[in-house]
């Protein structure tokens, strides 16, 4: 390996070029500041476009036009479908999606000329202001002012027997991924967002689906209301183990696997075509900053809302490293708080609020939440009064035939300020948005209330369920 003599100065080195990273480098750039990217993939956006956000919702749309279409009243009206779904067609669709937004942020990058550099290659931290890049064997350094800690987050893939047989989310949803074919019976491990989504898009699109997850609820850490609304609206034909932990995948001499699991004290088993590993991800911790001594915060980077690493003002970490908030435009945020914090010397002079952060989970129905609901303000002693409008009632949902489901927000209990909310059901995820924009902003149960929403729409039922504790 060989190494440059002296180190090259720049502005920035972002460690990372997903959603984290080049938000802030950009603005950056703009601003006339000399910015050095440092990514493995060599591209720009991150997971998110490469095995995440982006290409399983391409097949998450496709799958569900095929269930919708398969669904009773949509039937009635166009007749029944044909043929069976053609999954190699999904999968062209995913990568043509996913090539033309990488030549979309090629482009992107190109505008900005001398001043945002891309680089391929694994970035180590030397000290608080030194990144070592390592590219095909030769390594090169770079002194930056600031350093921005966007790593990521990757596949956790636990110590089970047979770990090696499953597959993850980048061998279905990677560019020119691994899977594509539909398999005939699916079983994902894990019955978190991931492992549910896939779950609930491939049942869709023809497969036999088994989910088995280890704790006795699905969705982990999320509201347990909410979880049961989301929970009761999949579709039964979707089979779901709780409580039952995997000890091992094996496969058969006729190439079908088994996963054995545990269910208290009873040993079951499900054979498969194909195994989903779906437990979760975990932050990227990049090299050198256990030796520098960052503060860890769990499993991530420690950073205040500045996005300041504590004790480092000029090292920042935005995004799934510092395991907050592991969502792409939380990351993207992130990622902007940052930037106008270097702007301004390092001051801070942005904050990130991860209270107003929307999530959705993209099953089949839709649930999408912000801002506190039912468990969150209990932890925090917050008192609230509830409104709620039932999607049975909503005239969209009735038109596509889908109306079960809720929009439920939650106020403070005196002031009727809203501060956060839930949308379980028909565009949950074009709802949430909404919703954590009106937290974000303070806005009360009085101001939803008197806003004319477009009909006919789902968003309408934000003002009728503000309505329903105002009149």
């Amino acid at each position: 390996m060989s190494t440059s003599e002296a180190a090259e100065h720049v502005d920035t080195v972002t460690l990372g070029a997903g959603g984290g990273a080049y938000p802030a480098a950009f603005v950056l750039a703009r601003a006339g500041r000399r910015v050095v990217m440092v990514d493995t993939k060599g591209v720009m956006s991150g997971n998110c476009l490469a095995e995440g956000c982006v290409p399983s919702k391409a097949v998450y749309e496709m799958a569900e036009l095929r269930r919708r279409m398969a669904a009773a009243p949509v039937a009635r009206a166009l007749g029944s479908l044909g043929a069976p779904p053609d999954y190699a067609g999904v999968v062209a669709w995913k990568d043509e999606v996913q090539q033309n937004r990488y030549d979309q942020h090629a482009d992107e990058l190109n505008e900005l000329g001398a001043l945002l550099q891309l680089v391929q290659g694994t970035g180590r931290l030397v000290d608080a202001q030194r990144v070592e890049v390592t590219t095909d064997g030769t390594s090169k350094t770079f002194h930056a002012d600031q350093v921005i800690v966007a790593t990521g987050a990757d596949v956790l893939v636990p110590p089970i027997p047979g770990a090696e047989l499953c597959v993850t989310s980048r061998d279905l949803f990677a560019l020119h991924p691994t899977v594509r074919s539909l398999p005939m019976r699916l079983a994902v491990i894990g019955g978190g967002y991931i492992g549910l989504e896939v779950a609930c898009m491939l049942h869709a699109l023809g497969s036999e689906v088994t989910v088995i997850e280890a704790l006795p609820e699905l969705l982990a850490g999320m509201d347990p209301d909410f979880v049961s609304l989301v929970a009761a609206g999949i579709d039964p034909g979707i089979t779901v183990r709780l409580s039952s932990a995997v000890s091992g995948v094996t496969r058969q001499a006729g190439g079908e696997l088994t996963v054995r699991f545990k269910h208290g004290a009873t040993e079951d088993s499900v054979d498969a075509d194909l195994v989903l590993m779906a437990v979760g991800r975990r932050p990227v911790i990049p090299d050198g900053a256990a030796e520098l001594g960052l503060p860890m915060a769990g499993h991530g980077l420690a950073v205040e809302a500045s996005m300041q690493i504590p004790g480092h003002p000029h090292l920042y970490a935005p995004g799934d490293v510092n395991g907050q908030s592991m969502l792409f435009h939380s990351a993207v945020r992130q990622s902007l708080v940052a930037a106008h914090n270097i702007l301004a010397g390092n001051r801070v002079v942005d904050r990130m609020d991860f209270d107003t952060v929307p999530a959705t989970i993209f099953t089949a129905p839709e649930g999408s939440y912000v801002g506190l609901t039912r468990a969150t303000a209990a932890e925090r002693h917050v008192e609230i009064v509830e409104g709620a409008y039932a999607l049975a009632d909503d005239s969209r949902a009735q038109i596509l035939g889908e109306t079960y489901g809720e929009i439920r927000l939650f106020f403070e209990t005196g002031s009727l300020r809203l501060v956060g909310g839930w949308v379980v059901g028909i565009d949950a995820a074009q709802l949430v948005g909404q919703i954590g924009e009106a937290t974000a902003a303070g806005l009360s149960a009085y101001d939803l209330a008197r806003f004319a929403d477009q009909h006919p729409t789902a968003a309408e039922g934000i003002g009728k369920a503000a309505r329903a504790l105002v009149g």
